[in-house]
């Protein structure tokens, strides 16, 4: 495998970091990554599925959303619009660079996003979520309590995965007035959407919602016992493959 480190102006010109992890011999696509809600580009999740989907020739771009890990910007001036907006800038980066990505992959809300700009990147041929949220809003439950003090006070900080962050009302704004339903019903593009059972941050039947409102070709595999982030190694390995697997159905030259 051969990794670069990257960087990309994102929606709003701030810098966004970036790694491209490469097969050592011959690319047969590209694929777009996007990481879960306030997570990273490094976080283990999307580093065991890059590195082993370029053991089956596929290039994996990921990166840093804006005010997050190494990328330039405010995490507090960021929204799903904005988390949109800068995989537009990425894919438009692969395009200018490389080569526009094929497969677009998402977990969590990073999944959300994905289904949201997916219809906007006409070489995609094949979108996977994992773990993602049938509806943005979905995140806010993460917030509790909290929520209360947002709305009145404009901003409050939150703690998410053991790490404060400052958000303010216009995040929970943004989430709510950003359906799915019909973007997935007309991204026209295979749908591959990857999902734990026993998920406890984001429930199963946000799968069944995704499959619901999407058209063929489409398909669902269960991800048995694997918690929300992935954390086992064997688990992030499985994604890889069935990702591989499956895409190669959709990979036409």
């Amino acid at each position: 495998m051969y990794a670069q480190r990257l960087e990309f102006p994102g929606a709003d010109g701030q810098l966004l970091a970036a790694r491209l992890d490469s097969p050592e011999t011959g690319v047969r696509a590209y694929a777009l990554f996007a990481h879960c809600f306030t997570c990273g580009k490094d976080v283990f999740a999307a580093s065991r599925i890059a590195q082993a989907l370029t053991e089956h020739g596929i290039a994996v771009l990921r990166f840093d959303f804006t005010g997050l890990g190494a990328s330039e910007g405010d995490f507090a001036n960021t929204n799903f619009s904005s988390n949109v907006a800068d995989l537009h800038a990425a894919a438009d980066f692969l395009r200018r660079e490389f080569q526009a990505p094929r497969i677009l992959i998402g977990h969590s809300l990073g999944g959300a996003a994905t289904l949201a700009f997916a219809a906007t990147v006409p070489e995609a041929q094949a979108v996977v979520t994992i773990a993602a949220p049938s509806d943005p809003v979905h995140v806010t439950h993460l917030f509790g309590d909290q929520i209360d003090a947002i709305t009145a006070q404009g901003e409050a900080m939150v703690q998410l995965a053991g790490r404060p962050f400052r958000i303010k009302r216009q995040f929970l704004e943004d989430v709510a007035e950003n359906s799915l339903r019909n973007k997935i019903a007309n991204m026209r593009k295979a749908l591959l959407i990857m999902h734990a059972p026993g998920d406890t941050t984001v429930g199963i039947n946000n799968a069944l919602e995704i499959f619901t409102a999407a058209k063929h070709p489409k398909s669902f595999i269960s991800l048995d016992t694997a918690d929300h982030l992935l954390t086992s190694r064997d688990d992030a390995s499985y994604v890889a493959n069935m990702i591989a697997a499956w895409s190669a159905r959709y990979l036409k030259d």
